[in-house]
């Protein structure tokens, strides 16, 4: 799913910018949704439940928009996936299973990140309504994949630095070297 998230948001910005035609990047996108469940089922991949989540309400943004002639769907839809990414990390140690091994000394400040990350997708779900209803499509588009890149960065790095520092503290409380 992060595959499909990340070209369908790549291409609708590079496609809505070069044409100016909103209806090209929409429908493109719709395209490319459709392309890439067909291409894993082709390639007899599994297909997970949030990737069918997200092609389905791009194709159904998408459909609205072109109903309708207005992009406040396509504008909506980030906030529904980020609602429900946020849900799925509310699961008390979901990232625990990402962490390398040397990490399991930490695993509780993973699991107490592991939250936070949930707070950033409901903030910025939070965030995009807002823009959303008071921006214009391209500075929308381009204030929403800025915040989507540099937030996750922002945050990996805040989390990094403090697992880091947390585990090295421990370690030497413990007489022990740091990993």
């Amino acid at each position: 799913m992060k595959n499909l998230l990340s070209a369908a948001r790549v291409l609708f910005l590079v496609i809505f910018l070069l044409s100016d035609n909103l209806f090209l990047a929409v429908g493109l996108g719709m395209v490319l949704g459709v392309t890439q469940i067909a291409w894993q089922y082709h390639r007899k991949q599994p297909i997970g439940s949030l990737q069918w989540l997200s092609v389905v309400l791009v194709l159904a943004s998408g459909t609205a928009t072109f109903l309708t002639h207005d992009p406040t769907f396509v504008m909506l839809k980030p906030s529904v996936i980020y609602c429900i990414v946020g849900l799925v990390m509310l699961k008390r140690g979901w990232m625990n299973r990402y962490l390398p091994e040397r990490a399991a000394p930490v695993a509780d400040v993973a699991t107490a990140f592991g939250f936070v990350w949930a707070g950033l997708m409901f903030g910025s779900a939070a965030l995009n309504i807002a823009l959303a209803l008071s921006l214009d499509v391209k500075s929308w588009a381009a204030a929403m994949s800025a915040w989507g890149l540099f937030s996750k960065i922002g945050l990996f790095l805040i989390q990094y630095g403090w697992m880091t520092m947390i585990g090295r503290r421990r370690a030497a409380a413990a007489g022990m070297a740091p990993t």
